[in-house]
């Protein structure tokens, strides 16, 4: 990181404020649905970046960004939630830093847009309805109305975690 940046430092955790307190967001969008991860998270937003895909590797991880000189995975969140994907190139990039294994570590998830910074109330969320659930549960904080429509926070400590393996690799 170049002094000149503000972002978060190695030892930062992803802090879950108490119950009545806000929490400020980055929302951005996905197959038309609002999304929204702790902005204590993002260390910066960047237009679609070339890809170097991985043989072999998890759908939601299909390859690798090169972000100022510096390695990371690239996320697509769409993958994870079970929604369909969106043509490569398109959107933005969101680079993230959150602990991962113990370990303080960058990646990017894809986002079709970034739409704004926004403080939560969160005593207004409230959990998804297991009925007619669109996303896996784990993956998420909650839901809040917002313009009308749906807000859902992911939980960042559940979403980036890798899954465990079922096989043993040689």
């Amino acid at each position: 990181m170049y002094p000149h940046e503000q972002g978060p430092t190695p030892q930062m955790q992803t802090p879950i404020p108490a119950e009545g307190q806000g929490q400020v967001v980055l929302i951005f969008r996905l197959c038309g649905e609002d999304f929204a991860l702790p902005v204590s998270c993002v260390h910066e937003i960047l237009d679609p970046l070339p890809v170097t895909h991985l043989p072999g590797a998890a759908d939601h991880v299909p390859g690798l960004v090169n972000v100022r000189g510096t390695i990371v995975p690239l996320f697509d969140a769409r993958r994870r939630l079970r929604m369909s994907s969106t043509p490569a190139g398109q959107g933005r990039m969101i680079v993230i830093e959150l602990p991962v294994g113990g370990e303080v570590t960058r990646l990017a998830l894809l986002a079709d847009s970034v739409e704004e910074v926004a403080e939560t109330d969160l005593s207004a969320l409230s959990s998804l309805p297991e009925l007619g659930a669109r996303w896996p549960a784990r993956f998420l904080r909650g839901v809040a109305r917002r313009n009308g429509g749906i807000l859902v926070l992911l939980d960042p400590e559940t979403l980036f975690q890798p899954e465990p393996s079922t096989t043993a690799r040689t």
